[in-house]
């Protein structure tokens, strides 16, 4: 497999005049921290920005200069350039994850790197963004772009279940298969999944929860993933598992789905739906239950002061890592539920810190497979992207920027309560 990243920095040469007023430019921005110490490091000379070094500031951060370039891309690019400059490493990091925190600390700052110069590139990055739109052809092509870049290489990181999303920790040590395990039997008790039931999921992934959730219970699943690599890989496991008497797996799209289920799982796909079509989804959703049926969907989401400047906006995860994706808030959820579906929400809960020690366990994982990965035909950049893209989020998590819920909503005539844990 050969992944390689077309990442293409502003600046296009490493010095010159335009260098030394992106530098300018960014370096005015800087000294506008106020929490935390940022430490700019460009050979001998060291750049103190936010609070002094004498008050030990909880999150103290170096950052390397490489190429002075890296300036260009930044000042000129944002938070987007930033990434891109990291990708091919025109600057380096001691405490990655803690950079990220530190400017989701002064978010005021970072929205003003992410404006000004940046409004050059803003257009053109929306546009492409917005010909990403998840249609059923568009959502295909889509999750292709992620999920189909290769089952081992996800399998380098993964644990066993091959879940791809946040795992629920019964305790500090805990290994990232046990948080895995107890995430999909957490979901599970809080449906109250019997034997009987028959369950449909929305995203399948490569068939951890349908897996997990037929064993352990016995009942049967209707899962569905529209990533041909995923599906493959899914099956396999199914057989292998000997499970496919219970496991009914298919490859279409969400809005092609049909019947009457008892209870609806879906985790972490609604990242993919797009805003756009969240009437939608939910209204198929809701369409699937029987009337007593309840759904369970476990979302990352951004909160609800940024959602609507978050939808205009395109980050390094849109453009690098997910086409077409987008985070929801929870009152974005909530809007759709109550306009298009007889749906009550029974519960919420999130566990954001559970997804910060998920992320943080993958990317040590990842990190120390890289010269195996690159085996598989990934460049150098990509490993760097992928670093990035796993510490970017860690921080956010950390910071609680995004968060990660399980939301059960249940039909009209359902009356059983909700075992809340986690």
């Amino acid at each position: 497999m050969s992944a390689q990243i077309n990442a293409q920095p502003i600046s296009g040469a490493n010095s010159g005049w335009l260098a030394s007023l992106a530098r300018n430019l960014l370096f005015k921005r800087l000294q506008q921290l106020h929490t935390g110490t940022l430490i700019v490091i460009e050979g001998e000379q060291r750049h103190v920005f936010g609070q002094p070094l004498e008050q030990h500031a909880e999150l103290q951060v170096e950052l390397i200069i490489k190429d002075p370039g890296s300036y260009v891309d930044i000042a000129f690019g944002g938070s987007v350039g930033a990434a891109e400059a990291y990708m091919t490493g025109d600057w380096e990091c001691d405490k990655l994850t803690q950079l990220i925190q530190l400017f989701v600390r002064n978010m005021d700052v970072l929205d003003k790197m992410d404006s000004g110069w940046t409004v050059i590139q803003k257009p053109l990055m929306k546009l492409l963004h917005n010909l990403k739109r998840n249609t059923e052809k568009g959502a295909r092509r889509n999750v292709a772009a992620h999920y189909d870049l290769g089952n081992s290489m996800f399998a380098t990181f993964l644990d066993p279940t091959m879940m791809y999303s946040s795992g629920i920790f019964p305790r500090a040590d805990a290994s990232m298969q046990e948080a895995s395990e107890h995430k999909l039997r957490t979901i599970c008790e809080k449906l109250g999944v019997q034997a009987s039931d028959h369950i449909v999921e929305i995203g399948t992934g490569w068939g951890g929860f349908a897996i997990f959730a037929a064993r352990e219970y016995g009942c049967r699943i209707t899962t569905t993933t529209i990533s041909q690599q995923q599906y493959q890989l899914a099956k396999q496991r199914i057989e292998e598992a000997g499970l496919g008497d219970k496991i009914t797996l298919l490859q279409q799209d969400y809005r092609k789905l049909d019947g009457q289920y008892d209870k609806l799982v879906s985790i972490e796909m609604i990242e993919a739906v797009g805003w756009q079509y969240y009437p939608t989804y939910f209204n198929k959703c809701a369409s699937l239950l029987k009337p007593e049926g309840t759904m369970l969907i476990q979302a990352i989401t951004i909160t609800d002061q940024r959602f609507e400047q978050y939808k205009k906006d395109v980050d390094f995860i849109q453009k690098y890592i997910f086409p077409g994706a987008g985070l929801p808030s929870v009152s974005a959820i909530m809007d759709a539920v109550r306009e298009k579906t007889d749906l009550r929400l029974v519960h919420l809960q999130d566990f954001a810190e559970h997804y910060a020690m998920t992320l943080n366990a993958w990317c040590q994982r990842f990190m120390q497979r890289a010269e195996s990965i690159k085996a598989q035909g990934y460049s150098d950049e990509f490993i760097r992207m992928w670093e990035y893209y796993l510490r970017y989020c860690e921080g956010g998590f950390k910071e609680r920027s995004i968060g990660v819920s399980h939301l059960i909503f249940a039909k009209p005539r359902h009356k059983q309560e909700v075992l809340s844990r986690a």
